[in-house]
């Protein structure tokens, strides 16, 4: 298994805590392998099997168990009275009303739950009514490239590593099985079927998956573009498809809740206001944006803005576009009060394009952290902005 040190010690920061432990993001991300990686953990501590309940919602195995009573009673049934029980319930979107099995076996102070789950509509709901103020969500991305880079037999070769990260994707089935490019495509086919026509589909009760992957199309190729109901509904207009502006936003958020997609919201520096206005989307996976969508040139820049977005949401930061007057920074991070600037760049050694990242940047009249991240290989500062190697960055040198 690939060993997941980040998530895993959240987890175990919040064992026994008497709150339930969400985690959630898209369909193969690995959530059940962290699972497993904590129920390790447990027994290497002393936890003994027995005390250990665990149901995966996508085992054939465990389809009796979909009703909530039914649910409740099979796990109350097998809880020890005298030991500390750990409850792990995969994908638990699909028991309907599941959260009144779970308050209710929450009841009980030798009770430490665990659920994960794809779809955040269906979580929302429950955690409205019974859970409310009662769990800590983890939200878990597939790999990251330093967690990608242990799975490698050439891990010290950034740039070819890299290359392979961005094509081959960042799910972690991929890494372990080590396919061939064909096998790769294959299965990155079958999984964005599975998370679009049946994640997505069934999250809102689409009745044109045709549409929504015409959509899907549209969104994977702008990412990193401001993206506003208006530039989607216009250009399906153009290819003789009509949609209205609501049913385009209840299919955006849908890709929203089920984790395929990311936004990011326009935050005006100056007047520090969120802007509500045409967001910045980012695919969860530039692999399955390829599978989709063959390669693009002259898109490397985005897809770099991707994985970089990507990377501060893995490190904990909320993150924004950043507006300064008419010029924009690509990201503004703010975490436990600290807020940083990211200007994001494929290279900046023509000193025309070094200008122009740097404008933007220098127009930020705060005293904040600044930081420009390029794959040329340089040290260096301009005006206190400190240039930055994107690859040594993504893995934390």
């Amino acid at each position: 298994m690939i060993q997941r040190p980040e998530y895993l010690n959240k987890l175990v920061g919040f064992k026994d805590a008497p709150i339930i432990k969400i985690v959630t993001g898209v369909r193969r991300c690995g959530k059940s392998t962290l699972f497993e990686l904590y129920r390790d953990h447990l027994l290497g501590s002393g936890v003994e099997p027995r005390q250990i309940h665990s149901v995966n919602f996508e085992d054939a195995r465990y389809a009796g168990l979909l009703d909530w009573q039914t649910l409740h009673d099979h796990l109350r049934g097998n809880l020890l009275p005298e030991a500390r029980n750990y409850i792990f319930l995969d994908e638990i979107q699909k028991v309907p009303d599941f959260q009144k099995a779970v308050d209710s076996l929450c009841l009980d102070k030798n009770v430490d739950v665990y659920l994960t789950g794809s779809n955040a509509y269906l979580f929302s709901g429950a955690i409205a009514t019974l859970l409310s103020g009662r769990y800590i969500e983890i939200r878990m991305l597939p790999l990251s490239f330093r967690e990608y880079l242990s799975t490698r037999d050439d891990p010290a070769n950034l740039p070819a590593a890299f290359r392979d990260y961005l094509r081959d994707s960042s799910f972690p089935f991929v890494s372990v099985n080590r396919w061939n490019r064909g096998q790769i495509l294959n299965y990155l086919d079958s999984l964005y079927a599975s998370i679009i026509l049946k994640d997505v589909v069934e999250c809102v009760k689409i009745r044109d998956p045709l549409r929504l992957e015409r959509i899907v199309k549209f969104l994977f190729n702008n990412i990193g573009n401001e993206t506003s109901l208006n530039n989607i509904v216009n250009t399906m207009k153009a290819d003789k498809q009509t949609i209205s502006h609501a049913d385009l936003g209840v299919y955006l958020n849908a890709l929203i809740a089920c984790y395929v997609l990311y936004p990011a919201h326009r935050y005006n520096v100056k007047g520090k206001q969120l802007l509500k206005t045409n967001a910045k989307y980012y695919v969860v996976d530039p692999g399955l944006r390829y599978a989709l969508l063959g390669e693009i040139a002259g898109d490397d820049g985005h897809i770099l803005e991707n994985i970089v977005y990507l990377e501060l949401l893995r490190r904990d930061y909320k993150v924004y576009v950043a507006k300064v007057g008419s010029a924009e920074v690509d990201f503004i991070a703010v975490r436990d009060g600290k807020t940083e600037y990211y200007q994001v760049s494929q290279s900046v050694l023509d000193p025309r394009t070094l200008e122009r990242e740097l404008a933007p940047l220098n127009a930020i009249a705060d005293h904040n952290q600044k930081f420009l991240l390029t794959m040329d290989y340089s040290l260096s500062s301009h005006n206190g902005i400190q240039q930055r190697n994107v690859l040594e960055w993504l893995i934390g040198q």
